[in-house]
């Protein structure tokens, strides 16, 4: 069967559709439960590189989902789309020709390059537990194991995360604290102190939480509490990421914050918390590379 093109006004129905998609998505944020459901859909590792938007999409459709690929992506990692799964419809961004300013081009005598636009259509994805292993193959491990908080499995993410700390210009000290806190961020003074005390991982969780105040998320600026949500809610996300277990921590609650109907802000919000965990982790993921090609050269 030949592919049917589609007219204009069918090609208006459907980015009409897929912009009401999103929004409906984004809508979620304003209730506690909606606001969960994407924190743990954005925890997940393989769920990061996919744009805020999105993750909302993912979240909104499969709250569950854990490692999200499209159907010849898994073939690549020895799996299959099991027959008759519901697909994750998400937004991509795609090069078109661009017919008007071609059309000017060729008036203007100008044949050099063929002008290009970026769209967005609704693409089909899944998640991992969609799919099922190719025979005869072994897939390809998707997720990092879980760890305890209060081991030592990480502590080798210590030295870059105070690499960061470096570029960011804050100093990082331990030592034992007294009281209940395990660590502070002194933003007058370019300071985080971190309970030297605490066992690897859990100096891990407390860095990273220091490092998004440090990101900029102060008291000053958002208010005592909604810049503990947003601290506490990328030290989720990032330690979820990595794989260590902090499921004994309360992911923050927002209910109330959306009463007034105000999406921006709490939309605005999540998109500072994704991008604050991203700059996270990319550093975290630069040291990673960056030890890989060490490690293959003195190989």
């Amino acid at each position: 069967m030949g592919y049917r093109k589609l007219t204009e006004s069918q090609r208006a129905e459907r980015r009409r559709a897929d912009r009401e998609r999103l929004e409906h998505a984004a809508r979620a944020l304003l209730s506690s439960e909606g606001w969960q459901r994407w924190v743990q859909v954005r925890s997940r590792n393989g769920l990061a590189r996919y744009s805020f938007g999105n993750q909302l999409l993912i979240a909104l459709q499969n709250p569950d989902a854990s490692y999200v690929a499209g159907f010849r992506a898994f073939l690549q990692l020895n799996r299959c789309v099991r027959r008759g799964e519901r697909a994750i419809r998400i937004l991509a961004p795609m090069s078109v020709r661009d017919r008007g300013a071609e059309r000017a081009s060729e008036h203007a005598g100008n044949h050099a390059d063929e002008p290009r636009r970026i769209v967005f259509r609704a693409v089909s994805v899944f998640d991992v537990s969609q799919t099922e292993p190719l025979p005869g193959t072994e897939p390809v491990p998707l997720e990092p194991p879980s760890e305890p908080i209060d081991g030592d499995s990480h502590a080798h993410l210590l030295l870059p995360l105070q690499r960061l700390a470096d570029e960011l210009g804050y100093g990082v000290s331990r030592g034992p604290l007294e009281g209940s806190a395990d660590g502070w961020c002194d933003q007058s003074n370019k300071e985080i102190v971190i309970n030297g005390e605490l066992p690897g991982n859990a100096q891990v969780r407390v860095l990273v939480h220091e490092l998004a105040h440090a990101l900029g998320i102060g008291y000053r600026e958002h208010g005592r509490r909604r810049a503990e949500v947003i601290v506490d809610t990328v030290t989720y996300i990032v330690c979820g990421s990595l794989g260590l277990d902090t499921s004994a921590s309360t992911v923050p609650y927002v209910a109330g914050w959306g009463e007034d109907g105000n999406l921006d802000a709490i939309r605005g919000c999540a998109e500072a918390i994704d991008q604050i965990a991203r700059r996270i982790e990319d550093s975290l993921r630069s040291h990673s590379q960056a030890s890989a090609d060490e490690a293959a050269l003195a190989a």
